[in-house]
């Protein structure tokens, strides 16, 4: 099965819609079609291709809603979806914090399918990565990693003549590259919407260069300590702060944004003056859904500006309740930085520790945004403004909103994927002051 066009989309959610008896329905369709190459001790070990496509139906009587999948898309079947969904809304209970669904909506386009990255095959998967085993080769490294590239569509239409559509491509690409005596390690991370922006040989032998500079490691004392957190190490972080803006955990006291007496921060300086969050699914360095999974059309919308907290994100339910603008979730987040690179911020550092990556991250305090982890895959000592020595992993306790606020410099954003969600953002490298270790970790 092919990408649908958007006027195949629209005749078979009609079609659908034409089966309801229900008082609201609403049909979302999605498919994609996407391939990988996975490879591991120098060699690749698995490669597969999924097409995978999925119809939903949610049929609401009142308030009593109930909602079927199918992939199966004949005449027989695609009745049978919707009376099943209605069978389902007619046993449920209600629910008190049903909203109906919207009418038309207008949606900008967003520009995220690139014919190049679509016609991605197995041969080119395949060459990426010979590309990548030679480098680990040439370098007596051992290599791991996954490549993987997806071509989608998705549409949803509703018994009050909305109608979406989008259409995206998408390829991601990691690597890790350990040393023989598996004491070094280096990593790298990235992915596009766009093919040609993916060098796949340039992130290969930076994390060779990185896994043979990390071994040897010395053990330092945990501590606070200047860090400069490379874009792949910052995102697993700063996705808490971006993703937790929600409205409703911040009025019912559930999080950092909260105030007693059911206040919230908004409005508030949260952070560093320097530090602009925001979300844009027309920004053409990180496209996303012009619409969101209620129909919203999504808009760019400033979550942090001049570290001031602008807007929290609203249900359509918790909106109404308050009376204030349903504010979609954004679907990626950029951070604003500086044209400074990497090398000009270790340059600009006495002493500190630069970090590749961190992983393992779990939630300590949901009040204070704390989380804990570990430092991963190249960590070091700088001195002088020079790498001095590598230095062995740590463990971290620290909240976004803290590092935010010890914020010494930002480099310049980059695109890069989150190991922890696999979320895509525009990410700075950051230099950041009292950044707090609390052990060491054997692990490499």
């Amino acid at each position: 099965m092919s990408i649908l066009s958007r006027e195949q989309c629209e005749a078979l959610l009609k079609k659908v819609l034409g089966y309801s008896k229900a008082d609201e329905c609403e049909v979302s369709i999605y498919g994609a079609d996407s391939g990988n190459i996975r490879f591991a001790r120098n060699a690749a070990s698995t490669s597969g291709g999924v097409f995978q496509t999925q119809l939903a139906v949610s049929a609401t009587f009142g308030k009593r809603n109930g909602i079927a999948t199918i992939n199966e898309y004949d005449d027989a079947s695609l009745e049978k979806v919707v009376r099943r969904a209605e069978e389902l809304a007619r046993l449920a209970p209600e629910n008190p914090e049903y909203v109906g669904i919207l009418g038309p909506q207008q949606y900008k386009e967003s520009k995220r399918f690139i014919d190049a990255t679509a016609a991605i095959d197995p041969k080119w998967r395949a060459d990426a990565v010979s590309g990548v085993l030679q480098v680990a080769k040439d370098n007596k490294l051992t290599a791991a990693g996954f490549l993987e590239n997806s071509a989608a569509y998705s549409a949803m239409a509703n018994s009050k003549g909305l109608f979406a559509y989008d259409t995206a491509t998408n390829v991601n690409f990691n690597v890790t590259m350990r040393t023989a005596d598996a004491q070094g390690s280096g990593y790298g991370t990235k992915g596009y919407n766009d093919v040609s922006q993916l060098d796949v040989p340039a992130i290969a032998k930076r994390a060779a260069q990185k896994s043979a500079g990390s071994a040897n490691a010395k053990a330092i004392e945990p501590g606070k300590y200047t860090v400069i957190l490379e874009p792949a190490a910052a995102i697993v972080l700063l996705e808490n702060l971006a993703f937790g803006m929600d409205a409703r955990s911040a009025d019912e006291g559930r999080s950092f944004l909260s105030l007693p007496g059911g206040k919230t921060r908004l409005g508030e300086k949260l952070v560093d003056e320097r530090v602009n969050i925001y979300s844009d699914p027309f920004n053409p360095a990180l496209p996303t859904s012009s619409y969101n999974q209620d129909g919203r059309p999504m808009e760019r919308t400033s979550w942090i500006e001049n570290g001031v907290v602008k807007n929290l994100a609203y249900s359509r339910y918790w909106a109404e309740k308050k009376g204030v603008k349903a504010v979609p979730q954004g679907d990626a987040f950029i951070m604003d930085g500086t044209n400074a690179s990497l090398e000009e911020l270790i340059k600009s550092t006495e002493k500190g520790i630069l970090v590749t990556r961190l992983w393992y991250i779990r939630e300590v305090d949901p009040q204070t945004l704390l989380f804990t982890g570990l430092t991963r895959d190249g960590t070091f000592y700088i001195e002088n403004g020079e790498i001095k020595y590598p230095v062995k992993n740590l463990r971290f306790n620290e909240s976004p909103v803290i590092m935010l606020n010890n914020l010494e410099a930002l480099g310049k954003p980059e695109r890069t994927v989150s190991g922890e969600s696999s979320t895509h953002a525009m990410v700075p490298p950051m230099k950041l002051r009292d950044f707090t270790f609390t052990s060491l970790s054997d692990a490499v």
